[in-house]
């Protein structure tokens, strides 16, 4: 099954003639940059971003104990990067002890894993990744706690991943590369965590930004 964006919903490429309009709900609608996202009520957006740049380097949807890892990478014009990190998840999780399948879904075939938990040693975590493959972009999002392996608890931020817009920019990128992800406007980067920090589990409370929609 291949994904078809804006036929089954998003995530949208800027580009696309039936691009969700952000006028319809502005204080709904977060802009990151490379990513333009409708978030719920009730939805938590966390991220780690550098004090100075204002670059994100970790962007985490949190709704209840469901929470979703976004991260948006430029890709080849002829596309087609998800089986190849798709081969490299599953390398990575069983080199790491970890567990792994591939299963249908919403957006084609994900991967369902149970992986090592950051800064845990031994305790394994549920994690689902799903990728959608656009015009010279590829967008990764990994669905953690119960959402990793109950879709219904996963509803609120399956439809914020279905309202991704996607703006690749016309630079030249190396394939792999991650877009740049920017802070909105006026939000204050007191509390964010340096580029350098460890990628910390998103349910272990420590200093971030966290806005509730």
């Amino acid at each position: 099954m291949t994904y078809r964006r804006g036929i089954d919903g998003g995530p949208w490429d800027e580009s696309d003639p039936d691009v969700p309009s952000e006028d319809s709900d502005p204080g709904r609608t977060m802009n990151f940059g490379s990513l333009r996202l409708y978030v719920p009520e009730g939805v938590e957006v966390q991220v780690q971003a550098d004090q100075g740049s204002g670059r994100i380097t970790q962007l985490t949807l949190r709704d209840g104990e469901s929470g979703m890892q976004l991260q948006p990478y430029a890709s080849r014009k002829t596309g087609g990067m998800w089986p190849e990190v798709i081969d490299s998840l599953k390398s990575t999780i069983n080199s790491s002890g970890g567990l792994v399948e591939t299963a249908q879904g919403k957006f084609g075939l994900e991967v369902v894993a149970q992986v090592q938990a950051n800064g845990e040693s031994g305790g394994l975590q549920p994690a689902r990744f799903v990728g959608v493959d656009g015009p010279r972009w590829f967008l990764r999002a990994v669905f953690m706690g119960k959402g990793a392996r109950d879709q219904d608890a996963a509803v609120l931020l399956t439809q914020i991943l279905t309202s991704v817009i996607v703006v690749r920019g016309g630079s030249a990128m190396a394939p792999g590369a991650p877009l740049v992800m920017n802070l909105p406007a006026n939000t204050n980067t007191d509390q964010a965590l340096p580029v350098n920090s460890p990628n910390l589990n998103p349910f272990a409370r420590g200093p971030e930004i966290t806005e509730t929609r």
